[in-house]
């Protein structure tokens, strides 16, 4: 696999730029960048480190999480839509590079010509370059020469940020926000990245905040307003379920990075939204709330295109909340819904991908685990270490300390110390095993069928 250089390049499907920092190649190049893409190409690359331990997947999850911060955060919080492909009119010209661009770059450090000329062939320059003529930058030597060409690409970067750089789309659009928003806060806690964990507190206050009206309900969009002070926009447009839902999604990860109420009790009440607005006769979801505008018929799509569906994430998060919520309901209704797609699902596979991450979460037969302990508890923290070790995509997770407030989170209800010690409780469709206090125990109970 190649590796595109940190914050100098792009390359993309034919429609949608693979937007990393640094993005990877091998598709039809095409530069705009879209916060859904890099939000959902994010996960999959934490996943992939997960599971393989691969540190190239880390490397592409935290450059395309950097180059989010850098060039897709308002001051308020909130991420922005998207970056153009063109400046200056031409479509790539910020990102691409020429064997002499690059020497004229490098003349101040004193570099020689064959270093020069090594650095160019681990990031495969050539004359003839790799798209019109000039170099995205892709790098495809060993992963250990990366660390001594830092130098050489920091220069590089400085060089660009000279440049004319595209436009953006700032609208603030909540459904696109809640899946990064979800990245960012799996991604702290997968990586034990602290400033992710408060990029994401920062956004879910901004999108509770500003998207959010005093009885609940959601907007779609955002934008500043051109005099605006930090803070300051305008939200308009009723929301949609992919807002609801993927919101929702991006909460539940929040509370299961921070373990802070707060989180679970906003998931809990977008739910029951979603529920009590948007349900359909028979089962699932409608596109629109029950008070949207008038519209000639009432949309209910159920497909997931370049985006999760609202239907699909709303099954998705329905789940999870069944575990935490203590609520069987919940998985009823996500599982009606699977059953009124179910004969799509084997024949157009790749039109319901989130459809199936849902199915093979009610399949797997989730664990819902409580930690009872004080969160910065040596004890805790061996607990938690444990549950977060690995790729463990079917399980929902609560921690409090032993005077929480036992209805914050339902599943820590009536869950204690065990002889003064931190004590893990697993659970599967509500029935749970005895709790155990031992790190090795706990792994034993995670790896049983």
């Amino acid at each position: 696999m190649k590796l595109a250089s940190p914050g100098l390049e792009v390359a993309a499907s034919t429609r949608r730029t693979v937007s990393t920092n640094p993005p990877l190649s091998g598709c039809a190049r095409h530069f705009e960048k879209m916060l859904y893409d890099n939000a959902q190409l994010a996960r999959v690359y934490l996943h992939a480190w997960q599971v393989t331990g691969n540190g190239l997947f880390r490397t592409i999850t935290e450059e395309i999480l950097d180059y989010v911060v850098r060039e897709m955060t308002d001051p308020a919080g909130g991420f922005y839509s998207t970056q153009d492909a063109d400046s200056e009119g031409k479509e790539g010209k910020f990102f691409v590079w020429t064997p002499d661009e690059i020497r004229t770059v490098f003349a101040p450090l004193a570099m020689r010509g064959d270093e020069a000329d090594a650095f160019m062939a681990a990031y495969g320059v050539t004359h003839g370059g790799n798209f019109e003529g000039k170099n995205i930058l892709e790098f495809a030597g060993d992963m250990e020469q990366r660390p001594g060409l830092a130098e050489a690409r920091r220069r590089l970067f400085e060089a660009r940020e000279e440049r004319v750089h595209p436009g953006r789309d700032e609208k603030v659009l909540t459904s696109w926000n809640g899946l990064m928003l979800a990245a960012f806060a799996e991604a702290a806690r997968a990586l034990d990245r602290d400033d992710y964990r408060l990029v994401a507190i920062r956004n879910a206050d901004f999108l509770l905040r500003e998207l959010r009206t005093k009885d609940g309900r959601l907007f779609h969009s955002w934008k500043a307003g051109p005099e605006q002070g930090e803070g300051a926009g305008r939200a308009k447009q009723n929301g949609f379920l992919e807002d609801y839902a993927n919101l929702v999604e991006g909460l539940v990860e929040l509370y299961q990075t921070t373990f802070e109420p707060r989180w679970y009790r906003e998931a809990w009440e977008l739910a029951e939204t979603i529920i009590a607005r948007f349900s359909a006769a028979g089962g699932g979801f409608y596109d629109t709330s029950d008070d949207h505008e008038a519209l000639i018929t009432r949309p209910r799509d159920v497909q997931d295109n370049a985006t999760p569906s609202g239907n699909g994430m709303a099954a998705t998060v329905l789940l999870k909340l069944a575990g935490l919520a203590v609520e069987p309901r919940y998985a009823e209704l996500a599982e009606e819904s699977l059953a009124g797609v179910q004969a799509f699902l084997g024949r157009y596979p790749l039109g319901f991908g989130q459809w199936l991450q849902a199915l093979a979460y009610a399949l797997s037969k989730p664990r819902e685990i409580a930690i009872a302990g004080e969160p910065q508890a040596v004890d805790t923290q061996a607990l938690l270490g444990v549950i977060r070790s690995g790729y463990r995509p079917f399980q929902v997770v609560a921690l409090g300390g032993p005077t929480a407030h036992p209805c914050d989170v339902p599943l820590l209800q009536n869950r204690g110390l065990v002889e003064g010690q931190a004590a893990a409780y697993v659970c599967r469709a509500f029935a749970c095993q005895a709790p155990v206090t031992e790190p090795e125990k706990l792994q034993t109970l995670l790896q049983l069928g």
